[in-house]
């Protein structure tokens, strides 16, 4: 009798669990026009999404939100959390902090429209994440300040910042991460402290049309690099052209 009423309590508590996991999902759809808007958002659970495209008992549709003076402060707490969607913004500060593993972010700024003085703040906390971000693709995007705390292992980080007077800050800490980032037009600025081995790093870093004759004098491409890693490979393009390497 005593082992009949054991084997129901692990079942039933077994049945809790699968029923938390099966329906903690917090999902939000966002449509938005308009300037100085402050966007607040904490989720908490198993699941989250923002303008996920496949979110659970249906499609939610695409993130879109259009404005300037725009401040963004996004926190996300646990694991296969999502973040998909356009944003069009001037002015305008982002923060996004993740806490968790296996977390998806597909995010484009300025895909169709002018980009100007962003200030993004990303903090990452956790493993098998990724992530891939864009900010230009060939529209006018200038004045970007971008930062990244990454602590973690096996995070995927696809990142490109088309935006003139760029200044891209990143630190890494943990094992076998995957880094690649783009910086394209006018001048650019990276200062990139990784800790952590066998991480795979890609720097594509162009620095726009040559201004002032040969040789090239402005705008100009900087790089600092702080490692320290064993079996890391890093492969860094600096080039003074307007073209991809």
């Amino acid at each position: 009798m005593k082992k009949l009423i054991s084997l129901c309590i692990i079942a039933l508590m077994s049945t809790q669990i699968l029923f938390a996991q099966a329906t903690d999902d917090n999902e939000i759809k966002i449509t938005q026009t308009g300037d100085t808007l402050k966007l607040y958002i904490d989720q908490i659970g198993f699941g989250n999404k923002i303008g996920g495209d496949d979110a659970s008992g249906g499609s939610l549709s695409n993130m879109t939100i259009t404005g300037s003076g725009l401040e963004f402060d996004l926190d996300f707490t646990g694991n296969q959390n999502i973040l998909f969607g356009p944003v069009i913004s001037d002015n305008s500060d982002i923060t996004l902090n993740f806490t968790g593993d296996s977390n998806e972010v597909d995010w484009n700024i300025g895909y169709q429209g002018s980009t100007d003085d962003s200030n993004i703040n990303f903090a990452v906390t956790g493993s098998s994440n990724t992530f891939d971000l864009d900010q230009g693709y060939g529209l006018s995007a200038e004045r970007l300040n971008a930062d990244l705390i990454l602590i973690g292992s096996s995070n995927i980080f696809d990142v490109d910042w088309e935006s003139d007077d760029l200044t891209w800050d990143f630190e890494v800490t943990g094992d076998s991460n995957n880094i690649n980032t783009l910086q394209k037009d006018g001048e650019q600025s990276i200062d990139f402290e990784l800790t952590g081995d066998s991480a795979d790093v890609d720097i594509n870093q162009l620095s726009g049309t040559c201004v002032g004759g040969s040789p090239c004098a402005t705008p100009n491409a900087n790089i600092v690099l702080d490692v320290t890693s064993d079996n890391a490979v890093i492969q860094i393009n600096q080039k003074d052209a307007a073209n991809d390497s």
